[in-house]
């Protein structure tokens, strides 16, 4: 995940409303495939458990980076309370849309691999100089592998949450901090940027929630409210929430949501 302008991030949040997150990736740890001493980048690293295991499990070399200073810090008292040496796990605060700029010698390449979850779509601003950043990390023939946010990810909660502060007079779409591209639109961008696609596409993965959609608003939601009063936010988010009750909350009082992921693995071309 990657902040926009302020860092809205809590680990606390993060770790009770979204554990989910790095739970769910076996199919694109497995699409990665790392290999022992393998350099690889951890784009969007949160709070580092995903990129841990990367060292723990496969015995890479990790350099974790996020934007956000909160998950930073957590995911270094992570890897400190389990006695990771430095020298095979770091963690840095790296905006990903600023790669090309902050790369510099402290990451100076080539990787074998870049890597992200679930981090991407958070880099609104500009999506293609990220693809670009990751260009200038890799060797040639390094892979680029990601999951994140495809079209229609979480379309139910964005259309309430557009709508909302609509009602209140806020451009919903430009509060938005989320790019979720079509296969195709990322595809595109890849190519132009020198690599040579293997795999790519959407998939519905309809996932539980472990609280409630209250839950999700707190933690990945902030973007729209910042506008606006602790009141006002408060009452945004309990319409939301009772809008959406019919629709994504069963008669057990389980929530679920509609998230839809994009996949992909690509090689730079030599």
């Amino acid at each position: 995940m990657s902040a926009q302008q302020s860092d809205f991030w809590s680990p606390s949040h993060y770790s009770t409303h979204a554990a989910f997150v790095p739970v769910l990736t076996s199919n694109i740890v497995t699409l990665l495939d790392p290999k022992q001493d393998e350099r690889i980048f951890d784009l969007g690293c949160g709070d580092g458990v995903l990129t841990q295991e990367l060292v723990t499990r496969f015995g890479a070399r990790v350099v974790g980076t996020d934007s956000s200073p909160a998950m930073i810090e957590a995911a270094r008292a992570k890897a400190a309370a389990a006695g990771i040496d430095e020298s095979r796990l770091r963690y840095d605060v790296v905006d990903g849309q600023r790669l090309e700029e902050d790369i510099g010698d402290s990451y100076k390449g080539p990787y074998d691999a870049v890597f992200s979850n679930a981090a991407i779509h958070w880099m609104k601003q500009d999506p293609e100089a990220v693809v670009r950043g990751v260009r200038q990390l890799l060797r040639p023939g390094g892979r680029f592998v990601a999951e994140f946010g495809g079209h229609l990810n979480v379309a139910t909660i964005h259309s309430a949450l557009i709508a909302a502060v609509g009602r209140r007079g806020k451009d919903g779409v430009e509060l938005s901090p989320w790019f979720f591209p079509t296969a195709d639109e990322y595809k595109t961008i890849l190519e132009r940027n020198g690599f040579e696609v293997e795999s790519i596409g959407l998939f519905p993965r309809q996932t539980d929630l472990p609280t409630d959609v209250g839950g999700w608003v707190d933690t990945f939601g902030a973007p729209f409210l910042k506008p606006f009063s602790e009141a006002e936010a408060a009452q945004i988010r309990h319409e939301v929430v009772e809008q959406l009750r019919p629709v994504l909350c069963d008669k057990n009082g389980k929530w679920v949501v509609d998230y839809v992921r994009l996949r992909v693995r690509a090689t730079l071309k030599p």
